[in-house]
């Protein structure tokens, strides 16, 4: 599945609840391919997952220390979080809105995907 992902390739895969689509967030191409599957406008945004608060550094602004701890609480696992995205972030991933909702994931699955 991982050199799907890396190749633009759609995925369904499972986390703590239910399954998900996923895909490489930096590939916009893949991200259409899912938002169309969902049937969702583009201008809502998606949920990015990962599999370590590292691996969500470069979409998301910098957090206060006491912000990051109260997060850092509920993760590992179902809990999703609207954080500030960065500027750059592609709008593919946050829609029109200028924060993203982001989850470290708990599901070993899930998580090594993010990692592959």
């Amino acid at each position: 599945m991982a050199r799907l992902l890396r190749a633009g390739g759609v995925i369904a895969y499972p986390t703590e609840a239910v399954f998900g689509l996923g895909c490489d967030p930096r590939n916009e191409h893949a991200v259409h391919r899912i938002l169309a599957l969902k049937h969702r406008s583009a201008s809502k945004g998606l949920i990015l997952i990962a599999a370590n608060f590292d691996q969500l550094q470069p979409w998301l602004l910098p957090l206060p220390p006491e912000h990051r701890a109260k997060i850092n609480r509920t993760w590992p696992g179902p809990v999703s979080w609207l954080l500030p995205a960065r500027p750059e972030t592609p709008v593919w991933l946050r829609g029109q809105h200028t924060t993203l909702a982001v989850r470290i994931t708990a599901h070993p699955v899930a998580a090594a995907l993010c990692q592959a």
